[in-house]
């Protein structure tokens, strides 16, 4: 049943072929109207929604904390060696932070003077030494006069006084948080210095301030003019960077990529015609993906550039599977000669020509069948009819267009049914992500499992159609022959190479498999040991490679700090804004957050931090951690009211009230509200939670940052009793939204395998009434999988929701070859008395299409492995292997399961 389907399919979009390209063309105009009607919105991972108790203590702490406001930047100056604490240094730096103010266009991003850093500390400092009242706050300007006025003992004396640990500095700002935590307080000298720029988020909900993005590339040029060794760093710097580098390696690959394209499918097809055919076909099927977005608007995010390299990983395998059996069916298995004799399989035989004997007797075989169709007339098709009528000219010869249309339609008959069911499992695989709780996900299921489905309409119908008729046209109007033989046929390298590797195979069957296990075994031991780890350093542009300067000078990238800069900022200094900082939520759960265990279990967790944690150490020893603890006592310090209180219920002597927490609490909200504030919430005067803030080093991936800062929870959590206390913030939310991604995408593998072995076997079961063959087909793809996990290990590429998605690629091409190698041997057993013979005609005929398939998306997406971004780095590594391995799987121990699967059966027979 389904090869009488696949026949009267090719017979249809062969013999109406010119009404299958207009309808398809006006699906393409109607669907690729999507780009112009959807808003190609962008959306990150910061927009994914999972509930858990660390994202819920999130939205707590926003509820009843607040969220930072606006966008916050770092900006290093540093002299290695020498020291940035000079007069002339702090002057400049004034100078700089003037500069940006005097820019309107600037000044206008800008919350407030926009700066805050040692210079701003020691400018007001020396203003109010000049005899300005207190009271006031000097500007920028200001600041800078004052500094610059002093003279060389004046300037020592007010930095040795401000950096004095004991110093009563005027305004709320502490010099230290400036300077790197290896500082030691009290110094006059510092290698490196911090300095926050402050802007203004003026976005809408879900929207990038982007005016202070760009702002912040402008003033990085006008550091650069103002210091020798200075950065700044920021989510607008990142993004400009990451922008550039993309661009950078994308002139530098388009070219290779181009270049082994045009090649591999030019010795593949060998023919102007066909390579441009398959080119159009990759821009219709692009062009629906974009439709489809738009229709759907669904929002770019960085898992859906998988999606692309997807379809046109399918789209070169099914365009050369499609015209490589057109060209078997044409030129290497099916000649029709002038005097009507019928020469099938390379043998020669009788051909009546009377219409009813043929009709008495119609050939089983579907390329035969196909010309006898088409030449004799397709009796309920008056459309055939008429092109068999008029095929014929004055010679008797079999006119081109009947000969093209035979071809055309045996050789789409039968490949059509391996198509369709590659499609059919890859998509549903795809689709089966549709019911993942992350957004994201499910926009990535829709549109990868729709363009899967576009891929096969374009190649699966236009492009057969669309051939017919060049190729029809080409022989009538102009005398080009349009049949050449298929890749991997005849005597070829190719040929030779999989003829071989045929011959060795089919020897030791047995014996590949094992390797082939062996292999895979120790991929899944290596897949246990793989890092999963998200890290945001990961994604930053690294400096090119000196192989880079001898390009041509158009093509050579420029030069890229920001992952050094970014390891340096989070190395060496304390960090300021809610990415870079994780958080504690202390609330009651049966107690009360007042209860005298609470004080003490935070102060002995937040003592006892390991050194070598993400969490950033002060040069003192001590962590950065901010908390009820940490503000009681740097309040008592100011406030003897407070210290006296404090006093009187210490019994322990550690600076820290032992009883009647709460009185303690409402002094210090009546001496210091916002202080209080920022660690404590509280409803109608009672104590509602505390929090705790902590600084971390962000260079470190998230997972880390999360478990060390779960560590100090459950240690609070086991101290106390009715308390929870729970690890969130930005680095800890992200670790699990990667997580829960993560393991969602492995779900979906699971769920993809399972859909996809249960379809096969019931495929080959209904065609064949063989369901042994659907594990057969898939085992070289799960075997592959394995392979690649195995290879990610040994070259240390994490295993995370972004590399988990590449590797969906493994699944979808790996699955399209199996089946297709699986469909040509079942078709060549028939064939064929030997097995041998069988599996040569396999290897060599479907095998050649794959050759070049595989080759040409191995390659030309392997040359992004040259990149300057991380990420595409890792996915042209990642997809490059994954396609060799899915091929070299396919050729290797698929026709060796095969082998081992007849020779049992005939032992069993």
């Amino acid at each position: 049943m389904p090869g009488k389907i696949a026949r009267k399919y090719a017979d249809l979009i062969s013999s109406r072929s010119k009404l299958v390209v207009a309808i398809i063309l006006l699906l393409t105009v109607i669907v690729g109207g999507g780009v112009a009607v959807g808003e190609m919105d962008e959306a990150g991972l910061g927009e994914f929604e999972i509930d858990s108790p660390e994202t819920e203590a999130s939205d707590f702490i926003a509820e009843n904390y607040g969220q930072q406001e606006g966008v916050v930047s770092q900006i290093v100056v540093r002299d290695e060696g020498g020291n940035v604490l000079t007069q002339d240094s702090l002057v400049a730096g004034l100078e700089f932070q003037q500069t940006v103010q005097d820019d309107d266009d600037l000044n206008a991003t800008l919350d407030g003077d926009g700066f805050i850093g040692v210079e701003n500390v020691l400018g007001s400092a020396a203003y109010f030494q000049a005899g300005e009242p207190p009271q006031s706050t000097p500007n920028v300007t200001e600041q800078r006069n004052a500094l610059a006025n002093l003279s060389d003992d004046e300037f020592d004396g007010l930095l040795e006084s401000t950096l004095d640990p004991d110093a009563d500095i005027p305004g709320d700002q502490d010099p230290y948080q400036f300077l790197p935590t290896a500082y030691e307080p009290g110094d006059t000298t510092s290698e490196a210095r911090l300095t926050l720029l402050l802007q203004i988020d003026d976005s809408g909900e879900d929207e990038d301030p982007q005016a202070a993005y760009d702002a912040q590339v402008q003033i990085q040029q006008l550091l650069a003019d103002q210091f020798d060794d200075a950065f700044i760093f920021g989510q607008g710097i990142s993004n400009e960077a990451s922008s550039q580098a993309t661009g950078d390696s994308f002139a530098i690959i388009t070219p290779f990529a181009l270049i082994i394209i045009i090649v591999v499918l030019g010795v593949a097809y060998r023919d102007v015609l066909d390579f441009l055919l398959a080119i159009g076909g990759i821009a219709l099927v692009l062009i629906w993906m974009a439709g489809i977005m738009g229709w759907l608007e669904i929002p770019m995010n960085v898992i859906l550039i998988a999606v692309p390299f997807l379809l046109v990983g399918l789209s070169i395998d099914y365009a050369l599977h499609v015209v490589m059996r057109y060209r078997e069916a044409g030129y290497g298995r099916l000649d029709v000669q002038q005097n009507g004799e019928e020469q099938a399989d390379g043998k020669k035989g009788e051909t009546n020509a009377e219409p009813e004997k043929r009709e008495s007797n119609p050939p089983d075989d579907g390329l035969s069948r196909a010309m006898y169709l088409l030449i004799e007339g397709i009796r309920d098709d008056k459309a055939a009819r008429t092109v068999s009528d008029e095929a014929r000219d004055d010679s008797d010869e079999v006119a081109p267009a009947v000969r093209i249309r035979a071809a055309m339609a045996a050789g789409l008959a039968s490949v059509i049914l391996a198509i369709g069911a590659a499609t059919f499992s890859t998509s549903v695989g795809f689709f089966s992500n549709i019911v993942s709780p992350l957004p994201a996900i499910r926009d990535f299921a829709v549109l990868s499992g729709a363009g899967i489905l576009a891929t096969f309409v374009i190649f699966g119908a236009f492009i057969p159609a669309l051939k017919t008729e060049i190729d029809t046209v080409a022989e009538e109007r102009f005398g080009w022959n349009r049949l050449k033989p298929a890749f991997g046929v005849g005597e070829s390298i190719a040929n030779r190479l999989l003829s071989g590797i045929a011959a060795s195979v089919s020897r030791v069957p047995v014996g590949v498999i094992i390797i082939a296990f062996l292999l895979a075994t120790g991929g899944a031991y290596g897949a246990t040991t793989i890092d999963t780890e998200f890290n945001q350093a990961d994604f930053l542009p690294e400096d090119p490679p000196d192989w880079t300067s001898n390009l041509p000078g158009p093509l050579q990238p420029g030069s890229y700090t920001i992952s050094d800069d970014f390891e340096y900022l989070s190395t060496n200094f304390q960090l300021q804004g809610d990415d870079s900082q994780s958080q504690i939520l202390i609330r009651p759960n049966g107690g009360e957050v007042t209860d005298e265990d609470v004080l003490p279990a935070i102060d002995n967790a937040t003592a006892d931090v390991d050194p070598d944690s993400s969490i950033v150490m002060r040069s003192d020893g001590t962590a950065a951690i901010e908390g009820p603890h940490t503000v009681l006592r740097d309040v008592a310090s100011d406030h003897d009211e407070l210290n006296a209180k404090i006093n009187d219920r210490d019994q322990t002597g550690n600076g820290l009230p032992d009883e009647d927490v709460q009185e303690v609490y409402d002094l210090l909200f009546e001496l210091e509200e916002q202080s209080a504030a920022n660690v404590l919430s509280r409803d109608n005067g009672e104590i509602t939670s505390a929090r705790l803030i902590i600084s971390v080093q962000r260079a470190e991936s998230v997972q880390t940052i999360a478990d060390d800062t779960a560590v100090i929870a459950d240690r609070i959590e086991a101290d106390t009793t009715g308390i929870t206390a729970v690890a969130t913030g930005i680095p800890v939310t992200e670790a699990v939204l990667q997580d829960a991604l993560l393991e969602n995408l492995v779900q979906a593998f699971a769920i993809t395998l399972v859909i996809i072995l249960a379809f096969l076997t019931l495929l080959f079961w209904f065609k064949y009434r063989a369901p042994s063959f659907g594990p057969v087909v898939l085992a070289p793809v799960v075997a592959s999988l394995a392979w690649l996990l195995g290879v990610m290990s040994v070259l240390d590429i994490s295993f995370n929701s972004e590399t988990a998605v590449v590797t969906s690629l493994a699944i979808g091409l790996g699955v399209d070859y199996s089946i297709h190698a699986g469909e040509r041997f079942i078709d060549e057993r028939e064939r064929h008395d030997s097995l041998e013979d069988a599996l040569q005609a396999t290897i060599t005929g479907t095998g050649g299409a794959l050759l070049a398939s595989a080759g040409t998306t191995a390659a030309a997406f392997g040359v992004l492995a040259l990149s300057l971004a991380p990420p595409l780095q890792r996915f042209g590594i990642v997809t490059g292997t994954a396609v060799a391995f899915a091929f070299f799987a396919c050729i290797t121990v698929l026709p060796c399961l095969l082998v081992v699967r007849e020779r049992l059966k005939d032992r069993g027979s």
